[in-house]
């Protein structure tokens, strides 16, 4: 493949022209690092995509910014799929779009000097990038999962790079000091561990679990950060611990499709894919942790949301394009009510008050958002 040309074009499409990423993206040849990525096939499965049996279409996907490369759903990889494997579930590693990567790096500050720790090395594009920028003897690249730290590594040195590739859970110790640590995966709360490894006048960029946030923070001399809610939003992965996610509540919804709630009434606005609202999603989170949620369009319009909460509550939606929706609730908790309070509270002042927020984290990664009269506390 001649990928010159299409790093040079994706080099122009994610970076400002004296933006010293642009060589960086423009002389990486992301293919290599993603050969076989997983699609979705329509009907809540995946389907396996075989970069060189088609070179056009890998060309085509490894050097376009439309969206994350998913290389991994539940246990199972694309480099060892075959082609009549249909896996269904959430993706559990993907190589993310540049111009992601390239906003996170840029929101860490970086200097030529710079000590690099990269969380999530993924398919160890990011790294690359890093490397590229920074020289490898500047960047320490982890994750959790072997395969993928062994793949990268051997991925990194056919380019020339060998970075420091561990697999190291990123909620625990750190190998190391760092001047810099930004996060391709979302933790929730910020790792006092982090926060240790940071050097003096040290950055962090990272976002948080099930929060569409990104969060900057500058080391303190107490061993604390401080910083903001950038205005600036993305969402990644959150972290794991093994190879793969807890089981989630999704099996719960068939029971709930037509189940009559504990409190049946008219909503006051629109059903919504809460998860595509980032700003009314995030004051969820903080407001209600731990809710799960479902989306789901008919033909003509006919939409139904789901909120689940481990603690048994649920909350079910359902209504046509804008028409007010039939709300059922159950549980200890009313789920779809703390939604409506927060999209009144949008509707009545126009926005809310996440994005912006300064941000305090202790040492010990309790974090704290503050804008005006507002406060919120992630625990540690």
């Amino acid at each position: 493949m001649e990928w010159n040309k299409h790093a040079d074009r994706l080099a122009a499409a994610v970076t400002h022209p004296v933006s010293r990423w642009r060589p960086a993206v423009a002389s990486t040849p992301r293919h290599l690092f993603v050969p076989r990525w997983w699609q979705p096939a329509g009907d809540g499965s995946w389907e396996l995509h075989d970069g060189p049996t088609d070179p056009t279409a890998w060309a085509a996907a490894a050097y376009s910014d439309t969206g994350s490369l998913v290389t991994r759903i539940g246990h199972l990889h694309a480099d060892h799929a075959t082609p009549a494997d249909r896996p269904t579930g959430p993706p559990t590693s993907s190589s993310t779009h540049p111009s992601l990567v390239v906003r996170m790096l840029r929101h860490g500050m970086i200097t030529d000097t710079s000590r690099l720790l990269i969380v999530g090395t993924g398919t160890g594009y990011s790294t690359a990038l890093a490397c590229s920028r920074l020289g490898h003897a500047h960047v320490t690249s982890i994750d959790v999962d072997d395969y993928l730290v062994k793949t990268a590594r051997g991925r990194l040195a056919t380019v020339g790079w060998t970075p420091d590739v561990a697999q190291v859970d990123a909620t625990g110790p750190l190998p190391g000091t760092y001047d810099r640590i930004v996060s391709m995966v979302a933790v929730r709360p910020i790792p006092a561990s982090w926060l240790a490894a940071l050097r003096p006048g040290g950055r962090l960029v990272t976002t948080l679990t099930n929060m569409p946030v990104i969060i900057t923070a500058d080391r303190t001399e107490d061993g604390g950060a401080t910083g903001r809610v950038e205005w600036d939003r993305a969402g990644f992965m959150h972290t794991r611990h093994g190879p793969d996610y807890p089981p989630g509540q999704a099996h719960r919804i068939a029971a709930l499709r037509d189940q009559k709630g504990e409190d049946v009434t008219t909503g006051r606005y629109p059903v919504l894919n809460i998860q595509e609202a980032w700003e009314v999603w995030s004051m969820l989170e903080l407001t209600e942790p731990g809710i799960e949620h479902h989306f789901e369009e008919k033909p003509g319009r006919h939409r139904t949301a789901w909120m689940l909460h481990p603690d048994g509550s649920w909350a079910r939606a359902t209504a046509t394009w804008t028409d007010p929706p039939e709300v059922h609730q159950s549980g200890p908790r009313r789920l779809w009510n703390t939604l409506e309070k927060i999209r009144n509270r949008l509707n009545t002042e126009g926005a809310l008050p996440i994005y912006g927020a300064a941000v305090r984290i202790t040492p010990g990664g309790t974090t704290t958002l503050t804008r005006g009269r507002w406060n919120a506390t992630v625990p540690s």
